[in-house]
């Protein structure tokens, strides 16, 4: 078992997800029970399933959670781009986002390698 907080790839994910929180908050209401929901799903279950490996026996295991957190990185990964294109997020501010999901997913597989070794 490992202690996630001393992660990189969580710490990273976990304020990454106070900020999508904060911008999804400026989304029209009628958003709020889908793409709203989805995407702060899609974003908390980065660190979750972070957090859930981490509590794991194996390295197998912890892989495995790892590997479901970069698929949620792509989810989000997509969903913010619909937001953008659905104007609810300005290209400016996406493309920070877009940044920011794409160092996660590289951190997360850099991770998930080396564990697997």
């Amino acid at each position: 078992m490992q202690n996630y907080k001393d992660l990189l790839v969580w710490r990273k994910a976990h304020e990454f997800t106070l900020v999508i929180y904060a911008v999804v908050a400026t989304f029209p209401k009628e958003e709020t029970y889908s793409l709203i929901s989805q995407i702060k799903r899609s974003s908390s279950s980065i660190t979750t399933n972070i957090v859930e490996g981490c509590g794991r026996f194996t390295q197998k295991d912890l892989a495995n959670f790892l590997q479901i957190a970069l698929g949620s990185s792509h989810e989000l990964e997509y969903q913010l781009l619909l937001a953008k294109d659905l104007k609810f997020i300005q290209d400016e501010k996406y493309l920070e986002l877009e940044k920011e999901v794409g160092e996660i997913k590289a951190m997360l597989i850099s991770l998930i390698k080396k564990v697997r070794i």
